[in-house]
């Protein structure tokens, strides 16, 4: 059995989702520094464009043509991956030992044999387990439930199929070698593929001794060479004897070769193993365990064993697919594959389900379910989505800004805030954006980003794709679960979570303490990862999406970081951290403020980090140095052959090893040489490194320096004039956007004219404010008037309020006044939501409710958010307490009444907002009285019910959690209909009838079909036959309908008894005719229904053994039921008038007992009218005589006046060969024929059979 199914996936939560504005969208790098103290606590995030930004699809799909990537789903995850390199190993162990491994079911489910490894060797071995019987223990922790015996079952398999193998494991199973052991010639062999894991159970070894049969053919092939073979086994001492003698007279061909290395002995040849690699032979019975028989397959020794199991696993990674696609190809197999896997239409299937399939396939060893994934596709290549300039792509005039958009993945790596602009390579994938092209379940796993940079993801067109994120802080956390988990996989790849070929369910991370957030990014939204954030995720569908990394300045001591852990992993780096820093401070002079003191303090720290290097190894005795210029080295050059860092200030080299360099952490590792023979080869000098940091260093300070002496003269009390117009500082001061500073400064104009030649020049900043013009100075005034005025109304427009922040943009002046113009505008946008929200109750939901508290919660706290957010409050409460209270209401036992939850409905009615509950209140409320209504109707002015009506309300009372008054009084009316039904049904029906007791009391509505049918049955009984009648019965509810069928009936079996009869009258065409069930012509003895006239062959149908003389016998579609006598068919419908509710059995049955006493009466007319004395004259029956006939056998009673009329009429018509007819006294009906033996009622139905005949004809 596999371990307990996880329980079924739990989204985690969705991460931050962003929609900013077109004044927010215009600068990405901007935004997401903005947005980066809420969104990096989560690791990733999703942006959605403002709607009108939609950037045409630029790549050529023509020439776009690719080899996907295999992904088998249930190898991804990490844990069933461990199970299945473990079912490998058992069964490369199990092939070796010439088995096929088939695993076990336990309980209906395939046994996890990785769990029961696992739980056995924590509970102290196999032998502790028996030992202390802790198998029941095992078991529960397996998830089976206890009280089963699953114990016994888990042991046996253990120890058939696990317990071998982890003998082997600790070299129990090596055999002792003896001093001939090293006359045997070992070869190396080669493994062949490992059988399929099946899940079934372990084949048992086999009894056929092939492994004597082999030996024995190749030593007389040796003997044929030699002239002779030895035919006595060989023993110790004559072994012994042989090596005493020497080499050189000791013939190894010329004696049994074939000796067990367990016990030295060649007996019992039947029994001895030759291992398939080295030709070692051991007896199955010294082998530990020991071999019930001689498998067959190959077979490995111990020691060969060891040395192919113990041969170290191999990497794991994804193959490549052994056929390229085009797009249009592959999406049109990736739609395939969905909408057959799902069954439905591929825009049909919800994300959840694919969410819940995908982590339950990577999840289980049962389902192995392959996709492919185009991954990593060049955009350099085939062309990005986005469009560009130098490409084929024509973009339309109105298209051309999306050219230069800083959202264009093409351009955010190489804008201005970008520290990878400073990287002189197009590193594909970081600075060049990555193609990827999904399918439903392709996957992306846990991973982060080279160098820890961030990533942007766009998807173009498609089907979603789903993600998951872990935040930086929990990198390491996330490491450590996936090691603790999965410890084997990182034994043999210490780096795995850098091969992106690993996965592990969220819940499992989650469950050990890892934060997790998802996200489902829809078609043009983009999705943003944070520096070291793990992320993953998967392809809900086919679909395109594009992605790149970029670098802010904020990332630059991450990736320094992310260097050093490079260094201890040994792990390559995409780039020289280094040489980017070095290059930025090359253009120290054009460098922004802001970035210059974030590359200042990495300066620092470089230089810091090399001068203890360097005089590191000068202590060392490296004497010898070269300056070399690394940036025309390649990257392979110039690795540390220890830890593969790209080496650029500085590495070691050794003339003996050419081609070979280390970095200054890593001098020892080079070579055994001395240090004198080695040589520092450097980029820099520190000299030269010095003025480099020092240019750095005074562009980042030299803001500092300005801002103090703005701040010196603002102090100056010598012109008090100079503080009379605050707004003309403010427009002075922020022209110098490169310092990007809010300052509240007061000053006049004149100063600030002043001031900013003095302090431009002092900066050197090269940049020249022009003067203000006065139009920008009455701009000003009136933005400030407007603002002012906006900011009064206590619930300002959040358009007017959007305008005026649209009109402070070109002013190009920072304004005082903005952050509380934007605080206002979020709470005006918020309150108008609020607004809307309120005024359609219908679709005020609590959720809603929710998020916009949620949302105001955030907001800077004003007095109309404040009643706005109380109301709101106080609204969630009120509804979220009704909700509950309703949901008690309607699962409350007993139900309650309707007076209850009309009561509820008077105070629920008032809420302004959407409550599911309380709308399913009052739709059971509605549902209840108009039951009740129903219910009223049913049985007003004394109608009796009908029993379908009865049931139809029943039934919809089931859906009503609500107290229903006359649902006892009509579940007891059901309750009597269905024991008087049984009741009927017991005393009409015979056993296994095919009819219902419906069919059986109605008047036959399939005349002559059935007898179709029956003939067309040969071989089966008639009683299994004719199930469904050619009419509903159902629908014969009323006495006319009855009648007129009734009238059919008899027409019809009329007409059929002459067409049978007619079909018997030639004799001299016997042969031909097909009668009886089994569509044969007559032979022998012969049956005749007296009703249909049919003709059956004894042996066709079942007949009754006591048969008498004058007892009329009906064929098995005419016999229908049992037919009760009369007497008791009466209390019938006498308990049916006390249950009143009308049923059509119950008609039906009136209707019988009313056809019955007409028969009955007819009868009784025809003795009184002197018809039946007429019969002896009479060549053949009368038609009424026939038709009182037939019908009395049609009636389902059993009436004595049918059976007297029959035989009467058989007397008269057909007398007895061997008796005379009877009299026509008074004491003819009391005569009873004899009674005779099954044969004899064959020889008179084959005398009445042709008297008949000629008597009708």
């Amino acid at each position: 059995m596999t371990n307990p199914q996880l329980n079924e996936f739990i989204p985690p939560p969705e991460c931050p989702v962003f929609e900013p504005s077109w004044e927010e969208f215009a600068d990405p790098f901007a935004y997401i520094n903005k947005i980066r103290p809420i969104a990096e606590k989560t690791g990733i995030c999703k942006v959605r464009p403002p709607p009108e930004w939609q950037p045409p699809f630029a790549c050529d799909v023509d020439r776009l043509k690719f080899t996907p990537r295999i992904q088998r789903l249930n190898e991804l995850e990490a844990q069933t991956r461990v199970k299945l390199n473990f079912l490998d190993q058992i069964a490369k162990f199990w092939e070796f030992q010439g088995c096929t491994l088939k695993i076990p079911h336990v309980e209906r489910k395939i046994l996890d044999l990785y769990q029961l490894n696992k739980l056995v060797n924590e509970e102290g071995g196999f032998d502790a387990v028996c030992r202390e019987r802790r198998w029941t223990r095992i078991s529960v922790k397996m998830g089976f439930a206890p009280g089963k015996a699953i114990g016994s079952h888990l042991r046996a398999h253990y120890e058939r199929i696990l317990f071998p193998y982890n003998l082997f494991q600790t070299g129990g199973n090596q055999p002792v070698c003896y001093p001939f052991d090293s006359l045997n010639v070992y070869k190396e062999y080669t493994p062949h593929d490992l059988p399929q894991r099946q899940s079934v159970q372990p084949q048992e070894t086999c009894s056929i001794a092939r492994r004597a049969k082999r030996m024995r053919s190749e030593v007389s092939e040796m003997g044929a060479g030699q002239g002779h073979v030895r035919e006595t086994p060989i023993t110790l001492e004559f072994l012994s004897q042989s090596l005493n003698k020497g080499s050189a007279s000791f013939c190894p061909l010329q004696i049994d070769q074939y000796m067990c290395l367990v016990c030295g002995k060649g007996t019992a040849e039947d029994r001895l193993l030759l291992c398939d690699g080295c030709d070692d032979s051991y007896h199955i019975f010294c082998l530990i365990p020991p071999l019930h028989d001689v498998p067959k397959g190959d077979w490995r020794c111990p020691k060969c064993l060891a040395q192919e199991c113990g041969k170290p696993p191999v990497a794991f990674g994804f193959e490549q697919a052994s056929r390229s696609y085009t797009l249009q190809a592959f999406g049109d197999m990736a739609d395939s594959f969905k909408s057959d896997y799902f069954n439905m239409p591929v825009h049909m299937v919800p994300t959840e389900l694919v969410e819940k399939e995908f982590w339950r396939l990577v999840s289980t060893i049962e389902d192995d379910v392959t996709v492919e994934y185009g991954a990593d596709i060049a955009s350099k290549e085939f062309g990005s989505g986005f469009p560009l300039s130098n490409s084929h792509f024509e973009v339309p005039p109105e298209d051309e800004h999306y050219l230069s958009s800083g959202w264009n993945l093409n351009n955010m790596p190489v804008l201005d805030s970008s520290v990878l602009t400073h990287i002189t390579a197009d590193i594909c994938g970081m600075k060049l954006p990555w193609l990827y092209v999904g399918m439903c379940f392709s996957s992306f796993c846990w991973h982060i980003e080279d160098h820890w940079s961030y990533s942007i993801n766009y998807l173009h067109w498609g089907e979603p794709k789903t993600w998951y994120g872990a935040p930086a802080y929990a990198a390491e956390h996330l490491e450590s679960v996936m090691k603790n988990l999965a410890p084997e996989l990182f034994e043999s790849q210490q780096d795995l979570l850098h091969q992106l070929v690993t996965i592990m369910n969220p819940n499992t991370l989650m469950n050990n303490g890892v934060p997790i957030y998802r996200t489902n990014q829809c078609a043009g939204e983009f999705v943003i990862t944070f520096p070291r954030a793990y992320h993953s995720g998967f392809n809900q569908g086919f679909n395109f999406a594009e992605a790149v990394n970029f670098c802010t300045m904020d990332w630059m001591p991450i990736g320094r970081k992310c260097v050093a852990h490079y260094r201890e992993l040994s792990r390559y780096c995409v780039f020289s951290h280094d040489e980017m820093v070095c290059n930025m401070a090359d253009k120290a002079d054009t460098m922004d403020v802001d970035l210059a003191s974030a590359v200042q303090k990495e300066m620092t720290d470089m230089v810091q980090e090399e001068e203890q290097l360097r005089e590191k190894i000068n202590k060392l005795g490296i004497v010898q140095s070269r300056q070399v210029d690394y940036e025309v080295l390649p990257d392979e050059e110039r690795q540390c052959c220890k830890c593969r860092t790209t080496c650029y200030l500085s590495g070691i080299t050794c003339a003996c090893s050419p081609g070979k360099m280390v970095c200054l952490y890593h001098t020892g590792d080079l070579c055994s040489c001395p240090h004198s023979n080695l040589t520092l080869h450097y980029k820099f000098t520190l000299e030269e490194l010095y003025p480099m940091m020092e240019s750095v260093k005074l562009r980042a300070e030299s803001y500092k320096e300005w801002l103090c002496s703005v701040q010196d003269i603002l102090e100056n009390k010598g012109d008090k004039k100079r503080k009379k117009k605050p707004s003309m500082l403010t427009l002075f001061l922020t022209r110098f956007q490169l310092f990007k500073s809010d300052l509240n400064i007061m000053c006049a104009m004149d100063f600030i004219l002043e001031c900013s030649h003095i302090f431009i020049s002092k900066c050197m900043l090269n940049v020249t404010p022009p003067p203000p013009p006065q139009d920008l100075l009455t701009r000003v005034d009136h933005f400030q008037e407007r603002n002012e005025r906006l900011l009064s109304d206590e619930s300002p427009s959040p358009l007017e309020l959007q305008d005026l922040l649209d009109e402070s943009l070109g002013l190009d002046v920072e304004l005082p006044q903005l952050p509380l113009l934007r605080e206002r505008l979020e709470q005006a946008r918020w309150l108008e939501a609020v607004q809307q929200a309120s005024s359609r109750p219908e679709s005020l939901c609590l959720d809603t409710m929710r998020r916009l508290i949620d949302q105001g919660v955030g907001l800077v706290p004003h007095s109309s958010v404040e009643r706005a957010m109380a109301r709101l409050q106080e609204l969630l409460t009120v509804s979220e307490q009704w909700e509950e209270r309703v949901l008690g209401l309607m699962e409350a036992r007993p139900n309650h009444n309707l007076e209850t939850l009309d009561a509820a409905l008077q105070e629920v009615e008032n809420i302004p907002a959407y409550l599911p509950n309380c709308l399913q209140l009052k739709d059971v409320f509605t549902k209840a009285k108009k039951w009740l209504h129903d219910a009223e109707a049913l049985q007003l002015g004394g109608r009796i019910p009908v029993l379908d009506s009865l049931s139809e309300l029943l039934l919809r009372a089931e859906g009503i959690p609500v107290m229903l008054e006359p649902l006892s009084r009509l579940e007891v009316l059901v309750s009597d209909v269905q024991t008087w039904k049984e009741s009927a049904a017991k005393t009409f029906l015979l056993k296994n009838s095919p009819f219902s007791l419906l069919e059986v009391l109605c008047p036959r509505c399939d005349v002559g079909t059935g007898h179709t049918r029956l003939k067309s049955k040969k071989g089966k009984e008639a009683s299994q036959i004719n199930k469904k009648s050619a009419t509903k019965v159902e629908s014969l509810c009323d006495m006319a309908t009855l009648a007129d069928v009734r009238q059919r009936e008899m027409d019809l079996l009329l007409t059929l008894r002459a067409s049978n009869e007619s079909r018997l009258v030639p004799a001299e065409n016997c042969c031909a005719l097909s009668v009886c069930i089994c569509q044969k012509a007559p032979s022998g003895a012969m049956m005749q229904c007296e009703l249909c006239r049919e003709v059956f062959h004894c042996d066709c149908v079942t007949t009754t053994a006591d048969l008498e003389y004058g007892q009329a016998w009906l064929c098995p579609l005419c016999q229908r039921s049992r037919k009760p006598p009369l007497d008791k068919v009466l209390p019938l419908l006498a308990s049916l008038q006390r249950i009143r509710v009308r049923l059509p059995e119950g008609d039906a049955l009136r209707f019988l007992i009313e056809r019955t006493v007409r028969w009955q009466h007819r009868v009784q007319q025809a003795c009184t009218e002197g018809m039946l004395k007429k019969v002896s004259k009479m060549v053949s029956l009368a038609p009424d005589l026939e038709e009182l006939l037939v019908e009395g056998f049609l009636l389902q009673v059993t009436l004595p006046e049918t059976e007297q009329l029959y035989k009467y009429l058989l007397y008269k018509l057909a007398p007895r060969l061997s008796h005379s007819a009877p009299c026509e006294s008074n004491t003819e009906q009391d005569q009873q024929p004899q009674r005779g033996s099954p044969h004899h009622n064959k020889v008179v139905r084959n005398v009445c059979y042709d008297l008949y005949n000629h008597t009708y004809s």
